[in-house]
């Protein structure tokens, strides 16, 4: 069981591009918002076909696939950040690019079930690591991107990153 996460992040704890993402996360424990959104995102995901997994709402953008893997991957990089932080480590860490990412990956080659169950074991791990965490560890901070975060601000970001593209693939791709 993780220690209690100490209050929403304040805003020298992250760069503002992520207000966005950390505004879209209710309350104050991250952990039990990704916690409560995991099986209505599971259950989601699930009812995806491999036809409307590679559909895009206009050229050029992502598929739902795409958008899915998008996800884990970030994930994916937010929370090895967090476990760096957390962990003191003071080297800084580089940022990734999504529109590099996402065609390198190939997720329209995969069967759909495959990216989803990709998406649910990274959750899980996610999970498994922030309740992990100390007290201590929440409030750490190091460096990404050119950019300081600390810790909790990050778990916010992985929880509001998945309600901001969970909202895209209901509203511009009629996924429901």
């Amino acid at each position: 069981m993780s220690a209690a996460v100490a209050g929403r992040p304040e805003s020298g704890e992250y760069a503002p591009y992520y207000d966005t993402y950390i505004g879209k996360v209710a309350g104050s424990d991250p952990v039990a918002a990704l916690a409560a959104q995991t099986p209505q995102v599971d259950a989601l995901f699930a009812r995806i076909d491999g036809t409307r997994a590679r559909q895009r709402y206009g050229p050029g953008k992502w598929s739902v696939q795409e958008i899915i893997g998008h996800v884990t991957d970030a994930e994916r990089v937010f929370g090895f950040r967090a476990l760096w932080f957390a962990r003191a480590d003071p080297a800084a860490l580089p940022g990734f690019d999504e529109n590099v990412w996402v065609p390198a990956a190939g997720f329209d080659a995969l069967p759909i079930a495959q990216v989803v169950e990709a998406w649910r074991a990274q959750r899980g791990a996610t999970l498994a690591l922030l309740r992990s965490f100390g007290a201590d560890a929440w409030t750490r901070r190091g460096t990404a991107s050119g950019k300081v975060m600390s810790v909790r601000a990050l778990a916010f970001v992985i929880a509001g990153h998945e309600v901001h593209h969970v909202g895209v693939l209901r509203e511009r791709y009629g996924v429901a």
